[in-house]
């Protein structure tokens, strides 16, 4: 308003006019301007942190995963403080992938890594690390795989299903200079500069001595009591407990945990159909408590498809923030299915967090699938779910099966027959 009141001859008493009714009468406007609170300015300390921005849902800090088409099913990104629980495909091929895009984007961004494991030792699961791709890299290899694609897409795009017309489009490549998270070549590892540049911790199960943890030691088992030590000594002496103001710049804590309920850390919940779950329970309720209260994201990987007891999972699941299953075709019988040809595996968004509430989101994006290119890990619509009045059923048809029908209508009953051998 100081503008306004400045502005020509006889605009003064105008404009003080203007402000002293603007006093009474404060505008929308004026209302989302910036304020010189103490709040406020601790908020701004928040979103300047590399890496982070804030939801636009709920104004909740977000990090990236490392694959930018999950951060954008997940609402963004994974918000500061929960965990992310990734269901293990069924040989941890491509599960392993995610683990290491998550830890190699908060190398990129100068976050401080904990990674923890039972099985690798977290010196070479960081030299395994994909490298980071340049924008036009990126860009190119992009444009390659939408070439290849590019006529049967044009041909199937006008008969697909009208309900998926509405769906959002998956941004599987850069849209924009603004993007959130960056894109990784899975067939190169990230240079050893950046990562002796990089602060990680690292816990090693088999190496680590006995510790002691305010819990009782019946209710968890030894590495899960190690383990919850190890993450609340690293998030207070390094700063990142939320409770206390730090004396350094703000950064971003990424803990990895590997295989977490696999029979290497002790627990039977693999082992056994009735086996006790209190152990792994326990571990999600303390590990939540202190993910909410410090300026860290955790992703963990687990063998959800070794644990026969669904009331084990369904306990797993109520007690992760936001859960993502894989499910890969290999050693299945879709691996030869023609309709998943083009695909390596399912995507199944299950659960995304609702902060501060006593139920959670599900997502309604479905029929997710992915494929692992020679440098890229993609994520894409399935092929389309159609349907053919005269018998009344449903067959999910690929864009090649589309194209065919739509050429001749006399391929109909050809193809009927063999989709009926096939299901």
């Amino acid at each position: 308003m100081a503008a306004v009141a400045t502005c020509g001859t006889g605009a003064g008493s105008t404009g003080s006019m203007v402000a002293a009714g603007s006093k009474n009468n404060v505008t929308s406007f004026q209302r989302r301007g910036p304020r010189a609170s103490g709040s406020d300015s601790s908020y701004s300390r928040l979103v300047s942190i590399a890496g982070t921005r804030p939801s636009v849902r709920n104004g909740q800090l977000l990090v990236s995963t490392g694959l930018p088409a999950l951060d954008q099913l997940l609402g963004g990104g994974l918000a500061v403080g929960t965990v992310l629980l990734i269901e293990e495909d069924k040989y941890n091929i491509y599960s392993s992938l995610l683990f290491k895009y998550f830890l190699a984007e908060g190398i990129i961004n100068g976050h401080t890594l904990l990674v923890a494991s039972a099985k690798e030792d977290p010196a070479d699961i960081l030299q395994e690390l994909p490298a980071p791709l340049l924008d036009d890299n990126v860009k190119k290899d992009f444009d390659e795989d939408a070439c290849n694609h590019k006529t049967a897409e044009s041909n199937i795009k006008m008969k697909i299903a009208w309900r998926y017309q509405l769906l959002p489009k998956m941004e599987a490549g850069p849209v924009s200079s603004s993007r959130f998270g960056h894109y990784y070549d899975a067939s190169k590892k990230m240079p050893q500069e950046l990562i002796e540049a990089s602060k990680w911790h690292g816990f090693f199960f088999p190496e680590k001595s006995s510790s002691t943890l305010n819990i009782e030691p019946c209710s968890l088992t030894h590495g899960y009591i190690k383990l919850l030590q190890f993450i609340q000594n690293t998030i207070y002496e390094e700063g990142f407990d939320g409770s206390n103001p730090q004396k350094k710049q703000k950064n971003i804590l990424r803990i990895g945990i590997q295989n977490l309920g696999s029979p290497l850390w002790g627990d039977d919940i693999c082992c056994t159909e009735n086996g006790n779950s209190h152990s792994l329970t326990k571990f999600l309720y303390v590990l939540r408590g202190l993910l909410r209260t410090s300026l860290s994201a955790c992703m963990i990987t687990m063998p959800t498809h070794l644990i026969q007891n669904k009331a084990i999972i369904s306990r797993v699941t109520n007690l992760s923030d936001t859960v993502v299953g894989l499910e890969s075709f290999i050693g299945s019988e879709r691996e030869t299915n023609p309709l998943y040809k083009d695909y390596h595996g399912l995507i199944h968004i299950r659960q995304i967090p609702r902060l501060n509430n006593l139920i959670y989101d599900v997502s309604d994006v479905k029929d997710l699938a992915f494929k692992l290119k020679r440098k890229l890990f993609t994520i894409e619509y399935i092929t389309k779910l159609t349907s053919y009045g005269m018998q009344g059923q449903k067959y999910l048809l690929s864009g090649h099966l589309h194209r065919k029908l739509a050429i001749n209508r006399s391929h109909y009953f050809k193809e009927l027959k063999i989709l009926k051998k096939i299901y």
